[in-house]
């Protein structure tokens, strides 16, 4: 949707909540996509949310399951809490499995039982078996509706059963299975479509099948659907025995939820942290982090305050000091970006970081050489003293290899102890190029004061 589109989208709803138009409101969205709903609610304070998701299920139910297949699961779980039980279970027959495990393991767990025994046996079953797995695993997220048959069976009973079978969720691929239920090949609609209908599925199905297992990471997961360019994988067990599937659309999801979580941790940021919280509850969620890099970043006073006699002494220290140490948390974010991305598509681990680590450090180096003689050479005539100008040139050299050097082995380190690589990685760049950027600075500084004076 057009931004300009959506500002009046937004303006118009609120407009309507806040009238108490609940008619109009219900015109205004009817048409629209359950994606374009769920975007248009990102926008909302969750009273509006609220108010807009019930008018919606008060007209049609069906799409009502859409927009909650499509909203974020953290703002499915608060809306879930304010509905009814029956209202509840009517709206999770609808919604595909996979939807509704990521929305209940949001919930209590006594409110969670509740549901799940109030639903059909059918759902709650596949629902039961989804949440039996951990989170972020590929048996969380898969769907266990897709379409098998025995590879004996032929093309023509293949596609009367399928149309038996009816719409499932993953409708992309027919999977062989022997008698044991044991995945053995997958054929395409496109080669089920235009094979003659006497030909069994073994003759033209593909026997060398990409799968995961239930506990693979959805990282992983994402990565094979993307260097396949699949539309769906395979999950099976132990024994090879066909279980669910995971589509293209979750793993966009997990594309789009991985990528926000790494930026947003980058940052240090809670993960659900929205504009449209109010201000007390985004001061209770960055406050912790505004306190972790407190902490991180009060060594660089220590230091400046043990050189305070130099700069004292001679006080155009203080004014270049600032660009040094910013130059060097510049540099050691970009570091830090690159390592993390490489390590979050598994092109880059401990033991193979030598190669990134040396191609690191030279950028650090060469950077740095080109940007302190540059700063040299403009503070020599600016201050008109030559050994400032050394002084700055080497501080920047030595600050930006430094953060070379510790911008890769933050995250790799993090990688190695089972920590998230993104999560405090900027917090202790800073410690170490904010420090090491004063020390060095004021170190240099002290040594070379004779030629100040």
């Amino acid at each position: 949707m057009r931004v300009q589109a959506q500002r009046i989208l937004v303006s118009s709803a609120r407009k309507f909540i806040n009238t108490g138009a609940l008619s109009r409101l219900w015109n205004l969205v009817k048409n629209f996509h359950a994606a374009d709903i769920s975007s248009l609610m990102d926008h909302l304070i969750f009273r509006d949310k609220l108010i807009l998701f019930n008018v919606i299920l008060e007209k049609d139910v069906e799409k009502t399951g859409e927009v909650l297949s499509e909203i974020d699961p953290e703002d499915a779980a608060s809306i879930i809490k304010e509905l009814q039980l029956e209202q509840i279970t009517e709206l999770f027959q609808i919604v595909p499995s996979d939807d509704v495990a990521s929305i209940l393991d949001l919930l209590p767990d006594d409110f969670k039982e509740s549901i799940l025994n109030a639903m059909e046996e059918k759902p709650s079953e596949d629902v039961k078996g989804l949440l039996h797995y951990e989170e972020e695993t590929a048996g969380r997220i898969m769907s266990p509706e897709f379409y098998a048959l025995d590879h004996n069976t032929n093309v023509s009973d293949a596609k009367t059963a399928m149309q038996l079978e009816g719409d499932v969720e993953s409708a992309f691929y027919l999977y062989a299975v022997d008698d044991e239920n044991r995945l053995v090949g997958v054929v395409s609609l496109r080669q089920l479509l235009f094979a003659p209908p006497n030909t069994p599925l073994r003759d033209i199905m593909v026997k060398d099948v990409i799968s995961v297992h239930p506990e693979t990471d959805q990282e992983e997961v994402a990565r094979y659907v993307a260097d396949y360019n699949f539309v769906a994988i395979p999950v099976v067990d132990s024994e090879s025995t066909l279980i669910g599937v995971v589509t293209v659309d979750d793993i966009i999801d997990v594309i789009d939820k991985e990528a926000t979580e790494d930026i947003y941790k980058m940052v240090s940021l809670d993960t659900t942290d929205r504009i449209q919280d109010s201000a007390f509850k985004s001061i209770k969620k960055r406050l912790p982090f505004l306190m972790f890099s407190l902490i991180t970043a009060s060594l660089a006073p220590f230091v400046v305050n043990h050189f305070k006699d130099t700069i004292k002494e001679f006080v155009t220290l203080a004014v270049f000091l600032p660009l040094v140490m910013a130059l060097g948390g510049i540099a050691g974010n970009q570091t830090i970006a690159i390592i993390v991305r490489e390590i979050a598509i598994g092109q880059t681990n401990w033991l193979t970081a030598r190669k990134a680590l040396l191609k690191e450090i030279l950028v650090g180096i060469g950077n740095g050489i080109i940007i302190g003689s540059i700063l040299a050479v403009a503070s020599s005539l600016l201050i008109q003293n030559p050994y400032l100008g050394l002084i700055l040139g080497l501080a920047i050299i030595i600050n930006l290899f430094i953060a070379a050097l510790v911008g890769t082995l933050i995250p790799l380190f993090l990688k190695l102890i089972k920590l998230d690589p993104a999560l405090g990685s900027v917090n202790l760049l800073t410690m170490c190029t904010d420090t090491i950027g004063v020390l060095s600075f004021l170190g240099l500084g002290t040594i070379f004061l004779e030629f100040f004076v």
